[in-house]
């Protein structure tokens, strides 16, 4: 219901879902920081990022990072896929609703208006997926932190 948005997302429940969206990124990032400290470094490394980012951090572990490596792709799934699952959601309705639209003008018009949406998160999906589902094949660290750098600095 676009006509009715103001009355729907009115202050409060803007800032509920601001207030959701921090708690659950600090009782994530609580979460990791505590799997961190279970595991043992073996010497000083030095990590080829611009920001200590958990997977390379967990490949540097000498100890076993099974139970890390599960939390963070639970984790990923749960805090990434669910979004990502809306988005899907959200975007086959406005896809369907337009193809309601008679003119091509209007249908032109409207696929326009999405495409930067579409574009900004297609970036971000893609770029986060390759850091981190290919966290356990090699790959070169100036690829991993250009693609770090896209979903960090980039996309927002």
């Amino acid at each position: 219901y676009p006509l009715h948005y103001t009355v729907i997302m009115n202050s409060r429940l803007c800032g509920l879902l601001v207030l959701v969206s921090w708690i659950m990124c600090i009782l994530n990032s609580l979460l990791q920081s505590l799997m961190m400290l279970r595991l043992s470094f073996c010497t000083h490394f030095q990590i080829p990022h611009f920001f200590c980012e958990l997977n390379q951090m967990i490949q540097l572990a000498c100890s076993d990072t099974f139970l890390n490596n599960m939390v963070m792709y639970f984790a990923a799934v749960l805090l990434g896929g669910g979004p990502f699952a809306g988005i899907l959601y959200s975007y086959s309705k406005i896809v369907s609703t337009i193809c309601g639209i008679s003119s091509a003008l209007g249908k032109y018009k409207a696929f326009s208006t999405c495409a930067s949406h579409l574009s900004v998160v297609s970036l971000f999906y893609c770029t986060i997926l390759g850091v981190y589902l290919s966290s356990a094949a090699p790959q070169s660290s100036h690829s991993s932190a250009v693609a770090s750098v896209m979903y960090t600095v980039v996309t927002p």
